[in-house]
């Protein structure tokens, strides 16, 4: 009989995490893993077997999070119209940490180079999205504030950019007031594009 396992897969992901925000995903060893969580490294592979897996395992584990996080925004909105978008939107209310910020750029730097890693984020994306055009009143414009807050956050998760908080806000209520248009488009003339969009006209509150 075999010697029962208790290494905690927990505690070697956040370990990973921690290395990863100190060395980077790229000098990321299974060795330094191993040391920070203070076990072997046969303990690591055991579950493991490349840096790859751990790598794409902390993506996983990452995602399933930020997942998480926003559902409990979405649910905490209750039964309202586009709780989705508007709950994704409410989520994006808080300050990135150094920590976070370190590991968010050290993995997307991995998985751009690694079609397997970027699979969970690109299933992640595609799921938020199908859900929020199939469960809102105004399905494009709900589109556009998705894209839009999304171009905010990762400005901001990779250091390019930040905003005063009270402009953060009025951003955020922007953004909710773009969920609630109905782009059409008309014929352009111009040679580069045949469409253009445009919007109901309405007012953003704040």
């Amino acid at each position: 009989m075999g010697r029962h396992r208790t290494i905690d897969r927990e505690a070697v992901l956040e370990a990973a995490e921690r290395v990863v925000s100190r060395d980077g995903a790229a000098r990321m060893t299974l060795d330094a893993v191993a040391a920070e969580a203070s076990i072997s490294k046969a303990s690591v592979l055991y579950d493991y077997k490349t840096k790859d897996a751990l790598i794409r395992a902390i993506i996983d584990r990452r995602v399933a999070a930020e997942n998480a996080r926003i559902t409990e925004f979405v649910a905490a909105l209750g039964d309202v119209p586009d709780r989705l978008i508007r709950g994704r939107i409410a989520a994006a209310d808080r300050p990135v940490s150094d920590e976070d910020r370190s590991v968010a750029i050290s993995l997307c730097a991995a998985a751009a180079q690694n079609a397997s890693l970027r699979s969970p984020i690109q299933t992640a994306y595609a799921d938020w999205i199908d859900r929020i055009e199939s469960s809102s009143e105004r399905p494009r414009g709900a589109l556009l504030a998705f894209l839009a807050l999304e171009g905010l956050m990762l400005l901001e998760w990779f250091g390019l950019h930040s905003w005063p908080e009270e402009e953060r806000e009025q951003l955020l209520a922007e953004i909710d007031w773009l969920r609630s248009q109905s782009p059409v488009s008309r014929p352009n003339q111009g040679a580069r594009s045949k469409r253009v969009p445009l919007f109901e006209a309405g007012e953003p509150t704040a």
